[in-house]
């Protein structure tokens, strides 16, 4: 991987128009529509809709819960949610994978201010290499949305804002801090914003020395674990530079230009034979012109480029690279009609190049898509559909639709049912990987259904959303070819309880996800597929008493197993966090995080370590403006 530095990243975001949020905004001043996505979402349906109407099942997690929760890094934060499974190699930094409704990890479109991100290479986002000191909000949805999102979008979609800035003037902000593992951090940024147009920045350092992240032998790649003919008690740390730029401007009332840019470099220590350490990149640079000229019309073009590259060392000689260039663009058009009834359609463009010391067969590829997306409300009842057309440049066309339907009734009660097909891609590896890929590979393809039932009444929100999934084509290895091939069916199914109250002063959220995955055809019919606990709960509690806020969080998974062959079972386990805070002045709060209080010693990837009992403290400043 040749080097880059962040001056690249600033270059970039000054030379382009990028897109600063996804979806259909109100033609509000843009000082607004900041400080008015607290009750909106933009991910499930491409346009901003009220978070209580959505008919999927959504999830956001704003700056303030991000602050509160403490948490040290996106798969932190993302444990333990409705729906959302985590494997992890040990610490910071290191490679976490996450499952979403018992689908693969190569199932979940990620995008950032609605550019998509990930490894054209593997199929996998680094999430452990995007720092949440540069992240204003998160959005999960749960479900098939290949109807809008195309490839990948079989367990849901997962999107990622960067900060913003919702009040007039100038918002400088600061923090630091430290802890366990001689892990410290600091960071900077501001934000500004006038009558039309808005600007901002964002730094962050981290650096911890980490711990022992692999202590076992494992020299048998079949075996899993880190590939090490003898244990190395070293330990493992990790090092991020990240920095965000935005800038937008209403040229008038009805035109708007919006940029955004992310770089985060990181270097990262594991243990292995062959390979010890990396070098990572990721990078996402994108713009949008939005024009609207009334409140029936939007038009918006967006376009964007995501960088992820790794450098491999063995102590200090390079042992190769891989880079993958995916660069993306959508024409979308919101045309309002009636009452209450929205059609929206667009075009996307989509190209992924790869480069490496590796030689592909092939490098690069494009696919080319078209959708239209139906929104209606009548009275109680509410409906949305959706269809969609890709043209791969590989394997040719797939159409895959999706329809939702939802009434609410007696006081406060709403049912929603929905089906929804889906599919993947194969990736460069599978498909292109020197004696090792297949180029006749098919897409994965998936069907859903899933039935919801939500209350809210007064301080009460309880949602309870069940499904099932089936995936034909799966992709894995074929014994009988020595190569991967479409051989397998799975099934999951689960259900989904969530709840948000207020009781004594005690401000609660907990969740509880049930998950049944099965594999139905091949050698390991009837097994359960990997790294997906079958049972996982989250518990948060926050009380504040004046100037002092308390918090608990609580976080159970069952077992799993680590192999599809079932023969490693990884025990369940429970973590307790306390954290605390004070705000010493207007300006300046003091936070406190003790982690895993009891110390518990777990998995959920087999032979590596998770943290044990650490600490963190943090001081913030953000005036008051």
């Amino acid at each position: 991987m040749q080097s880059r530095s962040l001056s690249l990243a600033i270059a970039a975001a000054l030379a382009l128009p990028v897109l600063a949020s996804g979806g259909t905004a109100h033609a509000a001043a843009a000082a607004q529509s900041a400080t008015d996505l607290d009750g909106v979402v933009v991910t499930a349906t491409r346009t901003a809709i009220d978070v209580d109407t959505a008919l999927a099942p959504v999830e956001v997690i704003d700056r303030a819960e991000i602050e509160r929760s403490q948490a040290r890094s996106l798969p932190d934060l993302l444990a333990g949610r409705a729906g959302v499974s985590m494997s992890s190699q040990g610490g910071d930094g290191k490679l976490t994978t996450l499952f979403l409704r018992g689908s693969e990890s190569d199932h979940v479109v990620v995008l950032i201010d609605g550019i998509r991100i990930g490894s054209a290479t593997s199929g996998l986002v680094s999430l452990q290499n995007l720092p949440l000191a540069l992240i204003e909000r998160v959005e999960i949805v749960r479900g098939p949305r290949s109807s809008l999102y195309g490839s990948e979008a079989i367990g849901g979609v997962i999107q990622i804002f960067t900060r913003r800035d919702g009040d007039a003037g100038y918002a400088p902000r600061a923090h630091i801090g430290g802890g366990s593992h001689g892990a410290h951090e600091f960071g900077v940024g501001f934000g500004g914003r006038g009558d039309r147009a808005w600007f901002g920045a964002d730094y962050e350092f981290r650096r911890t020395e980490g711990f022992n992240s692999c202590d076992v032998a494992t020299p048998d790649p079949f075996a899993g674990g880190c590939f090490i003919s003898a244990p190395e008690p070293d330990l493992d740390g990790y090092i991020q530079n990240a920095l965000a730029l935005r800038a937008g401007i209403d040229l008038n009332d009805a035109w708007q230009l919006s940029t955004v840019a992310l770089r985060s470099e990181g270097e990262n220590d594991f243990d292995g034979d062959f390979t010890n350490r990396s070098e990572t990149v990721q990078q996402v640079v994108g713009g949008s012109v939005r024009w609207r000229p009334s409140d029936a019309l939007q038009l918006k073009l967006t376009a964007g480029r995501n960088v992820d590259a790794s450098e491999q060392f063995k102590d200090d000689a390079n042992l190769g690279y891989f880079d993958t260039d995916r660069d993306s663009a959508t024409l979308q058009g919101d045309f309002g009609f009636g009452e209450r009834q929205l059609l929206s359609a667009g075009i996307d463009w989509l190209r992924d190049r790869v480069a490496g010391s590796t030689t592909y067969d092939e490098s690069e590829r494009s696919n080319r898509a078209a959708f239209a997306q139906y929104q209606g409300r009548f009275g109680a009842q509410s409906l949305q559909a959706s269809v969609r057309r890709d043209d791969n440049e590989q394997f040719g066309g797939h159409t895959t639709g999706s329809a939702a339907w939802g009434m609410e009734f007696a006081d406060g009660w709403r049912i929603s049912a929905g089906y929804g097909t889906a599919f993947k891609a194969p990736t460069f590896n599978e498909l292109y990987y020197p004696f090792f890929g297949n180029p006749a590979l098919r897409p994965e393809e998936s069907e859903s259904a899933e039935l919801g039932l939500a209350w809210r009444g007064g301080q009460l929100d309880v949602h309870l959303d069940a499904f099932q999934s089936d995936v034909d084509d799966l992709i894995t290895f074929d014994a009988a070819i020595n190569l991967p091939n479409n051989i397998d069916r799975a099934r999951m199914r689960g259900a989904e309880l969530g709840i948000d109250t207020g009781v004594a002063q005690w401000q609660v959220a907990a969740s509880i996800s049930y998950l049944d995955t099965e594999s139905l055809t091949g050698f390991n019919a009837g097994k359960e597929l990997p790294r997906r606990a079958g049972h996982s709960a989250r518990l948060e509690l926050d009380r504040a008493f004046g100037d002092f806020r308390f918090g608990v969080t609580g976080i159970a998974e069952g077992s799993r197993f680590d192999d599809v062959a079932n023969t490693r079972r990884l025990p369940g386990y429970a973590t307790l966090d306390l954290r605390a805070e004070y705000a010493l002045t207007d300006a300046l709060t003091l936070q406190g995080r003790l982690a895993n209080v009891l110390d518990r010693d777990y998995e959920t990837t087999s032979f590596y370590n998770e943290p044990g009992r650490e600490w963190f403290v943090t001081l913030r400043w953000v005036p008051a403006q």
